[in-house]
């Protein structure tokens, strides 16, 4: 019969080995929990909204400051180009990232500035259905939030690809409706399909020109002093005087990105790339027109992936929001918005690194197999191998 004594030697061996089994398991899910969740929280946490001067100087309380946040390009994978694993690590990313910024900075209005999906101009009803679900699952909010989405040429397909079943689909999921204002806090913010800005005379495109002229209208009215005798403004629905933001997909025209700047700017190669009108910009037709109509104080775009800030007539800034997607960007970022009905403060917080979150996977990897090793006294020291050879060598 076996000694207490012994019984503890004998199984000190087989606790040493789930002690150090237990060990790596609080490692790897320290480094999962880290890089999947927490490393979101760490990042947005240091985003702060800018400070804007416009509800100041008014006199008027904080709330008079609407907070939001614009994103651009998030690309949901489609059943046909999309893997299943670029899917799963794309969308939890894109999804970590929204919720975290929601839960974080609390905004008044997400606006998402097209491209909202990657293949939503050929899916099918079934396909179509399943990446509704899919984006309402990553960027669900919460009541206190409200969501706009603008639609984007991967959407319903670039003009030629367009249709009236492909805009009314997206019409009907998303509220979207090109030449329609939305006004929050006396704040006017004027969404365009700029798809449909091809200036050719199609059914879309003059609806939605017509929409838009009509909407100017009305703001050049609202604009006009009191005082000021316009019998074509006498019957026009008065709307807040606030000049308007632009919110669309497509840039305004400019020839590159070669006076763009910034890390999250095109790539050096690609900066000098002459841009095709009514494909990577706006034509420059369509761009004025846009402008002479509105007057705005800010234009917001996507479709390029790459941020860049341009000045329109010497005066109107235009910002082109970079991708939210690990797909397009190895170091995606949103805009934070701070406006006023007549002032705006912008801030750009940037979301992990791509590689960054590997190089740590692929540290993290690398120390581990050297602690299994260890554990195992695989890994034998050089001065001690070769103290094992020289003894080897005298002996013979």
């Amino acid at each position: 019969m076996l000694s207490s004594s012994s019984t503890t030697v004998k199984s000190l061996p087989l606790k040493k080995r789930l002690c150090f089994l237990l060990k790596l398991v609080c490692f790897v899910s320290s480094v999962l929990i880290f890089c999947e969740f927490l490393i979101y929280y760490v990042l947005i946490f240091q985003c702060q909204w800018p400070e804007v001067k416009g509800g100041a100087h008014m006199g008027k309380k904080e709330t008079s400051v609407l907070k939001a946040i614009i994103l651009a390009d998030t690309h949901l994978l489609g059943e046909i180009k999309g893997h299943w694993l670029d899917k799963l690590r794309r969308e939890w990313q894109m999804e970590r990232s929204f919720q975290t910024a929601l839960w974080l900075l609390q905004p008044d209005i997400v606006f998402i500035l097209g491209d909202v999906f990657d293949e939503g101009k050929w899916s099918s009803p079934q396909a179509w259905e399943d990446d509704v679900r899919r984006f309402r699952k990553m960027f669900k909010y919460p009541v206190s939030t409200e969501l706009v989405v603008i639609v984007g040429n991967h959407d319903i397909g670039f003009h030629y690809e367009m249709t009236t079943y492909k805009v009314n689909r997206f019409e009907k999921v998303f509220n979207f409706t090109s030449g329609k204002l939305i006004t929050r806090k006396g704040i006017n913010f004027v969404i365009v399909n700029s798809v449909a800005m091809e200036g050719d005379g199609c059914a879309v495109c003059r609806t939605s020109e017509a929409k838009l002229v009509a909407l100017s209208h009305k703001l050049n009215c609202s604009q006009q002093k009191p005082n000021h005798s316009n019998k074509r403004c006498s019957d026009v629905e008065k709307l807040p005087a606030s000049e308007p933001i632009l919110l669309q997909h497509y840039p305004l025209y400019r020839k590159s990105d070669a006076e763009c700047s910034g890390e999250d700017s095109a790539p050096a190669e690609e900066k000098n790339i002459p841009f095709k009108e009514k494909y990577d910009v706006l034509s420059q037709e369509a761009s004025q027109k846009l402008i002479w109509w509105f007057h705005p104080r800010l234009i917001l775009s996507g479709h390029t992936h790459s941020a860049c800030e341009v000045l329109h007539a010497g005066k109107i800034p235009e910002i082109s929001v970079p991708s939210f997607s690990w797909r397009n960007r190895n170091n995606p970022s949103f805009i934070m918005g701070s406006i006023t009905p007549t002032d705006f403060s912008l801030q750009k917080c940037f979301l992990p690194y791509e590689s960054r979150v590997f190089t740590i996977y692929c540290a993290a990897g690398a120390l581990l197999v050297i602690l299994i090793l260890a554990h195992f006294q695989l890994l034998t020291p050089p001065f001690y191998f070769a103290q094992r050879l020289i003894s080897k060598h005298k002996a013979v």
